[in-house]
């Protein structure tokens, strides 16, 4: 137990006695205060729900307030919670250079004594000039006692009574019920004058007040043991009887305490729907009311999906989801949130805010900051992003620069390849490029170093795309749907005017590195590089007969694009070609994929935009209307961009194929755009716009009085172009943010984030690779054995031609159950013919497979097949460099 709480105390103030003789002397008497009776405490632990104010701290009005007793004596009542400390805080003290006031405690005459001292005293006083007086008390005027006979005056006072008794204690000093006498404090001895002398005045003459005090604990142990009708009848009886300054008073103590908190005490779900009436302002203010709310607030899913909803920037497709996910991995990654902190906002939360400030921001700022810098010489810039806060552009100068969109600073440039860069991807800290010089380079954009050369490819490295991790739905070989995490770890997919496409793995940092041959040598060709030496290289897709101008992938789904006027449909993990889809009439310059939709679309030479089917691989809708090249698209979830050489960009409804607007405003071909569910910004010759998607209206002009604008890319605030101005080639950059706008997060294009870990920190690498050759054993159960690959190699050792029969029967078994039986002929698609597709598997399976297969599944189901496990060294998370002609088992 602890020491029992301070008991209350009644503070005297200090008594003045003036003598005068000849001369003035004034003496002041201080007084210790007088320890009241203390208030018991509760018999039994009481509940505070029920008793809310046993514990409440009163205002400081109550813990101390002044009393004046009958004959002008003034004392301080302070409750106990109340220390000294307070009140000698209150006391200033008033000093200067070489002088200090000294207070009347400090004072040599300072004497202080007990209140029975005092009454003993006063008992024992002295005559002085005919005036008898206690020393230390102060004689009030007009009120003037008798002299009691000298024989009652040898007793001397009764002690105060500070001890709770059963009965009120009555005035002092007598605590024991006698009737008080006309004046409480006992007669002095007389003074042997014979005629009548003033009576001293005793410190206090006790009244109702202290009585009160004295009696409060006996008071409140009755009114305890009252019923609870009869407690509210006592109060409410006092009530009536107080006047407005006491009702006041006991409204400010009452108010607080007994106010309810409903939002803590509904159900979530009630609080959800009764939020779910508030507008966005309201919402903003009822979060700054309390920590709880704001925690309530901040936390509600619901409430601020629907928020989302009905201010019609909900947008689906799964891209609120994969901005939550991010948000999470974010937080994940930097141990957030911190112990015995407030509850971090759901990212839901987060994505409102951005999205309005996205929606508003760029419309009403009209005077966003601007920094302007030369970069690149007067060369083009072919790729421009921004990654992480980073400005990465590359130039067919062979350069790539990585600038600081703050200060406009150089931060590093990253030199290296021997021609002209014209593809260019970024993870985190870790950027891909290819070039003219057939080169595929990897870059630590911590350090500028180039850690990767791969080599391979016969011709420019025309275009490239870094497939993440991600969940997807995916058919599996038994024809169910079922929701995977493909590909295992992040690839690299390049296509170039060598007619094929390459997959890589990514390198991790600290993975060992590699460069191809003649990666350092400009005299030697890196196209005579044996991509069986590269530990790296996954698949070669070949099927294309032209140039390949553009990819796309997700997941598994890689779409390619080619000047063979055909869009083809891979599968990156078994290197399967599961669509040739045709029906353009001339060259294919873009595609874009929608794994959520499951349709991929493609822009042509002939001026048309077609959309897919990855499913069944029909067509499903021809966008028709512009009259020139379709060179560029782009696809968010709620709207198709198409951008084409006549001067426009049209908007299509994804879903429909229904033309929604038309923006007519550029005088020569669209060179660049970007698009979200907000805006469209479009780059022409000499001029940069912005305009409204939803209505297909003119925002605004960015940029006029330019040669061209080269590129141009947006992220939350930011905005980036280069452009060529005065035969120089320069960088823009725009914050439409304002200085409190710093949790503004931008939605990358396509909704690919770069928050979620790549790979699984809890399993280790032979874990990891053991559940990536499982997978891939599923998927690849038709894949021929050791002994078919046997056939194959004694067949090209004969000189048996990829046309021969062996091979197409070998094609037919590598099929599998890719492919079914089915051979009717479609208008606008068609499957690749079986010699052509056999030398395409041919292809593939010779030059970067070999894993040894079981027979194909049998009635049992796949749980009884058996698999053949890799060696260790032989795993992906393992490259290791392999001498030339070793064959070396594919992984995904």
């Amino acid at each position: 137990m602890s020491s029992n709480p301070p008991r209350p105390s009644l503070y005297l103030a200090p008594s003045v006695n003036t003598t005068t003789v000849v001369t003035t002397t004034t003496t002041t008497t201080t007084y210790a205060p007088i320890p009241l009776p203390q208030i018991p405490p509760p018999s039994s632990p009481k509940d505070p729900k029920l008793y809310p104010l046993l514990n409440a701290t009163l205002p400081k009005s109550l813990r101390e307030f002044p009393l004046v007793f009958p004959g002008g004596a003034r004392a301080t009542f302070r409750d106990g919670e109340s220390g000294e400390q307070e009140m000698q805080e209150e006391e200033s003290v008033v000093e200067g250079k070489g002088w200090k006031m000294i207070k009347r405690d400090e004072s040599e005459h300072r004497r202080e004594v007990g209140l029975a001292e005092a009454i003993e005293r006063y008992g024992r006083k002295r005559s002085y000039s005919n005036e008898n007086m206690m020393e230390g008390i102060e004689a009030i005027p007009g009120l003037v006692t008798n002299t009691p006979p000298r024989k009652k005056a040898k007793s001397y006072p009764p002690p105060i009574n500070t001890m709770n008794t059963a009965a009120p204690p009555s005035p002092l000093p007598s605590p024991h019920g006698s009737p008080p006498p006309e004046s409480i404090w006992p007669s002095a001895p007389p003074s042997g004058h014979s005629s009548p002398q003033p009576q001293a005045q005793a410190p206090i003459q006790p009244d109702v007040s202290l009585t009160t005090l004295m009696a409060l604990p006996s008071l409140l142990s009755h009114f305890s043991s009252l019923p609870p009708p009869l407690q509210s009848h006592v109060l409410l009886t006092f009530l009536r009887h107080s006047p407005l300054s006491v009702l006041r008073t006991l409204h400010s103590v009452l108010t607080p305490t007994l106010a309810r908190d409903f939002l803590t005490l509904l159900p979530p779900e009630l609080v959800s729907l009764i939020l779910s009436f508030l507008p966005f302002p309201d919402l903003a203010r009822a979060s700054r009311v309390s920590k709880a709310w704001r925690a309530i607030i901040d936390s509600d899913p619901v409430l601020w999906r629907d928020l989302l909803k009905s201010t019609r920037i909900w947008f689906g497709h799964d891209s609120e989801t994969a901005f939550s996910d991010a948000i999470m991995a974010r937080r994940r990654r930097q141990g957030l949130p911190a112990p015995n902190s407030l509850p971090l906002p759901h990212p839901y939360k987060i994505l409102f805010k951005s999205r309005h400030l996205t929606r508003t921001r760029w419309v009403t700022n009209q005077d966003p900051k601007r920094l302007t810098f030369p970069a690149h010489g007067r060369s083009v810039v072919t790729c421009l992003i921004f990654s992480h806060g980073r400005i990465i552009s590359a130039s067919d100068d062979h350069s790539i620069h990585v600038y600081s969109p703050v200060t406009g600073t150089l931060i590093r440039s990253l030199d290296g390849h021997d021609g002209g860069v014209w593809a260019l991807a970024a993870t985190k800290n870790t950027l891909v490029s290819g070039s003219t010089d057939r080169t595929v380079r990897i870059w630590d954009l911590e350090t500028g170093r180039c850690t990767h050369v791969f080599g391979g490819h016969t011709s420019t490295v025309r275009c490239l795309a870094i497939v993440k991790p991600e969940w997807i739905d995916y058919e599996n070989e038994h024809g169910i749907i079922v929701r995977e995490k493909w590909p295992k770890r992040p690839l690299i997919v390049t296509g170039s005017r060598d007619h094929s496409l390459r997959v890589w793995t990514l390198p991790r940092p600290g993975d060992e590195e590699y460069r191809c041959y003649g990666a350092d040598d400009t005299e030697i060709d890196p196209s005579e590089e044996d991509v069986e030496d590269n530990p790296y290289h996954k698949l070669h897709l070949e099927g294309h007969d032209h140039a390949v101008r553009a990819l796309a992938a997700r997941g598994r789904t890689l779409v390619s694009g080619s000047y063979d006027c055909t869009v083809r449909i891979w599968d990156i993990i078994t290197g399967d070609c599961k669509w040739v889809l045709v029906g353009h009439t001339q060259k294919v310059y873009s595609v874009v994929l929608d794994i959520n939709r499951n349709l991929a679309c493609s822009g042509s030479m002939d001026g048309t935009v077609r959309v897919w089917n990855l499913s069944t691989g029909q067509c499903q809708h021809v966008l028709a209307g512009h009259t020139s090249l379709v060179g560029l698209l782009g696809l968010s979830p709620s709207y198709l961009v198409s951008a084409a050489a006549d001067s426009t960009l049209r908007v299509w409804d994804p879903d429909t194929g229904e033309l929604r607007h038309t923006l007519a405003a550029h005088s020569g071909a669209i060179t660049c755009f970007q698009h979200d569910e907000f805006k469209v910004l479009s780059g022409s010759d000499g001029t940069l716009k912005m305009w409204d998607i939803r209505d297909g209206t003119q925002v605004r002009d960015l940029l006029t009085g330019i040669v061209g604008v080269w590129q141009v890319v947006f992220e939350g605030r930011w905005c980036v172009a280069a452009s060529n101005r005065m035969d120089s080639t320069v960088l823009d950059v725009w914050d439409f943010g304002n200085d409190e706008d710093e949790d503004w997060e931008g939605e990358p294009p396509g909704g690919l984030y770069d928050e979620e870990s790549d790979y699984d920190d809890e399993e280790d690498d032979l874990d990891r690779a053991q559940a990536e050759v499982d997978a891939m054993d599923q998927d690849l159960e038709g894949v021929p054995s050791d002994a078919e690959f046997a056939d194959a190699d004694q067949d090209q050792d004969l000189g048996v031609s990829d046309d021969d029969d062996p091979v197409d029967l070998r094609s037919s078994v590598w099929r599998g159950i890719s492919y079914d039986a089915e051979t009717s002929t479609r208008a606008s698609t068609s499957r690749e013919p079986s010699a052509a597709h056999g030398r395409h598997r041919s292809s593939v399976r010779t030059k970067t497979h070999r894993e040894p297969q079981p027979a194909p599944p049998s009635a049992a189901g796949p749980s009884e097949q058996l698999r053949m496990l890799p060696a260790v060294d032989e795993t992906p998370t393992r490259p290791r460099t392999r001498n030339v002609g070793h064959r070396r088992r594919w992984q995904p």
